[in-house]
């Protein structure tokens, strides 16, 4: 069925910025960069600053991650796969586990490792695990950017270490940051590791605390990443879920990691008080006559079941209404549209959805014509 609602995406547009003026002035950020992003529409609910293209820090490695999950997914490595440490991951600085030169783990450990503790050991032993090299799955890191359309963004390695000369060109930006966060948590596997506390590698004889204490302290949380470098400052891209909706909300340089968690409960606070996610139920949508088709009515369903994002305040009032075409002419396509069913929240139209033929119906042919009339016919007589 076709995907493209533009309708429904500007009735989404529209409901969004009926308060986004007036209420999103009243948050004071510490964050000199910031979003918010609402995770199942992708759509953007505060933002200040956000296309600044700044250094990311270990916020990197949610890229990383996100090509990691993605090769699981497609089978090129295997949640059974056991990873040994290269020269290059052992002699990887900042935050790690203190993996040595052909140190084996399994693959989970270290992506545990990666999640919980920002290893940059275990980010980079994981890299060479999907892509040979560092360099190569760099390559793939600022392809897979470019396919999410992030503008702002080029990565120089998969970690977000700056202490390197080229790492001066490792810059993204809060919208893109957002970007992809939001695809990394379409992985839902990925939330068993970046909701972690605290647990262990080694056979419990390393320890990972993590570093996104929102995990601890911020109700709903379910990830995601945090970073700081003394060029970056302190970032971090922040999930949660409450009530079904699901929201992103990144934070980049900022002065102190206490900046950095307080803008981003700050946005989160604002997007669960003034936004909710609605499924419209229709009411009995009804059929539609089919004129000389092998069926003789057709009933309609919603082009898509995706919920709406809509101001909180008008969320009790939802209703639907549906107009369908008086009859359609076979052939029927699949997916053609049959009519349309309203959203509102009293006066208010918050959005359009499309009812289309849920089948195809073939036109009747000349021979099965004259097989109805005929035995019309013979029915009279």
């Amino acid at each position: 069925m076709k995907k493209t609602l533009p309708c429904l995406l500007l009735a989404l547009i529209l409901a969004a910025s009926s308060v986004t003026g007036a209420q999103a002035a009243a948050l004071d950020l510490a964050a000199p960069s910031a979003i918010l992003m609402e995770a199942a529409t992708g759509t953007v609910l505060y933002e200040s600053n956000a296309h600044e293209r700044l250094r990311p820090a270990s916020v990197t490695k949610i890229m990383t991650l996100l090509l990691v999950m993605e090769a699981l997914e497609d089978g090129r490595i295997s949640w059974d796969d056991t990873i040994t440490t290269s020269s290059a991951a052992a002699a990887k600085g900042g935050s790690q586990i203190y993996l040595e030169e052909n140190e084996q783990l399994s693959f989970e450990e270290m992506l545990k490792s990666v999640v919980v503790s920002s290893a940059n050991d275990c980010a980079t032993a994981l890299a060479e695990h999907v892509a040979g090299s560092e360099s190569a799955f760099v390559g793939m890191m600022n392809e897979r950017a470019a396919e999410l359309g992030m503008q702002d963004t080029h990565f120089v390695n998969c970690t977000g270490l700056d202490d390197e000369p080229e790492a001066a060109e490792h810059l993204t930006s809060a919208w893109d940051i957002a970007i992809m966060s939001r695809e990394l948590l379409k992985h839902s596997e990925i939330k068993k590791y970046t909701t972690i506390w605290m647990d262990t590698v080694r056979n419990g004889e390393f320890g990972l605390s993590n570093t996104n204490k929102l995990v601890r302290f911020y109700d709903g949380t379910t990830g995601l990443k945090t970073g700081y470098t003394s060029a970056a400052g302190y970032c971090l891209s922040a999930s949660a879920e409450r009530g079904g909706m699901e929201l992103i909300a990144v934070v980049l340089h900022c002065q102190s990691s206490t900046d950095r968690f307080e803008s981003a409960k700050a946005l989160l606070n604002y997007g669960f008080s003034n936004y909710a996610l609605v499924t419209p139920q229709p009411q009995a949508i009804g059929s539609v006559p089919v004129v000389l088709g092998k069926s003789d009515a057709l009933t309609p369903v919603p082009e898509t079941s995706e919920p709406i994002l809509i101001d909180k305040a008008l969320a009790a009032g939802i209703q639907t209404e549906v107009q369908l075409d008086e009859s359609v002419t076979a052939p029927v396509a699949e997916g053609q549209r049959l009519g349309t069913m309203t959203v509102r929240s009293g006066d208010k139209a918050l959005a359009e959805i499309a009812l289309v033929a849920p089948a195809r119906v073939e036109a009747l042919t000349f021979w099965d014509v004259f097989t109805q009339l005929l035995g019309r016919v013979c029915m009279a007589e």
